[in-house]
């Protein structure tokens, strides 16, 4: 995640009104948003009325985050899931799939269980994550045009170029670069690294962790997901 750009190439959709309309079914009001970047979504939350706990390793994202207007309090965090408190959230939520970038099966069990304790008994913890079957990065590739945005400061117009590197073993590797679009000049290059699981792998870890009861939609609808589905949105309950 680039901060600078981050907002204007990840523009308001169907994903977002999906994770909206599901936490106002749950009827809670304590929530942590887990990897929250720089409160795009969070934003959102707060409007709905959600008190929230914040939390995201990038503190260049968090600054960014806190120079947004929210109404209510929102508590941020420069951390991990190791800073959740315990027993302390009728909900926990990731978003933008998040889920991603834990690469290795240990950094994934480490922090579903730290979701796990920082849940009230009976909390949920929801979060969305892409099908590998559906090799979303076949399109990714076939994509060569920069995105584009604006620099905040200075008003000047920049492009993000995607550089895809494919698989190394089973990590998803690419490159972000931001260039000032009228001299040219990079101002920022960053490695981005996924990972992608199946549902099963999903379920099994999760069922590790001690959640028991676990739905999964597909692609933004409340339809249970199938082989076909592109996107998974996890649903589970402690």
């Amino acid at each position: 995640m680039i901060p600078l750009v981050y907002d204007q190439i990840n523009r308001w959709g169907k994903d977002d009104e999906f994770f909206l309309a599901l936490l106002k079914k749950l009827h809670i009001k304590k929530i942590a948003d887990l990897g929250c970047g720089t409160g795009r979504l969070t934003s959102h939350f707060a409007k709905a009325g959600y008190h929230i706990t914040a939390v995201d390793p990038n503190e260049e994202a968090i600054e960014y985050a806190k120079n947004k207007e929210y109404p209510g309090e929102i508590s941020w965090v420069v951390g991990d899931s190791s800073n959740l408190k315990s027993n302390a959230f009728e909900a926990v939520i990731m978003t933008a799939n998040v889920a991603q970038v834990f690469l290795t099966d240990k950094s994934w069990q480490h922090a579903i269980s730290d979701v796990y304790r920082a849940l009230k008994p009976g909390g949920y913890f929801i979060f969305d994550t892409r099908n590998p079957i559906a090799k979303a990065w076949e399109q990714w590739e076939k994509d060569k045009t920069p995105d584009v945005a604006i620099h905040h400061m200075s008003g000047e117009q920049l492009e993000i170029w995607t550089e895809y590197k494919g698989f190394v073993e089973d990590v998803y590797t690419f490159y972000e670069t931001v260039k000032n679009a009228r001299t040219d000049k990079v101002l920022i290059q960053e490695k981005m690294e996924l990972k992608f699981r199946t549902q099963e792998e999903i379920d099994e870890s999760l069922q590790r962790a001690g959640f028991s009861q676990i739905q999964v939609y597909g692609d933004w609808e409340f339809k249970q997901a199938t082989i076909e589905t592109k996107s998974f949105i996890i649903h589970s309950i402690k």
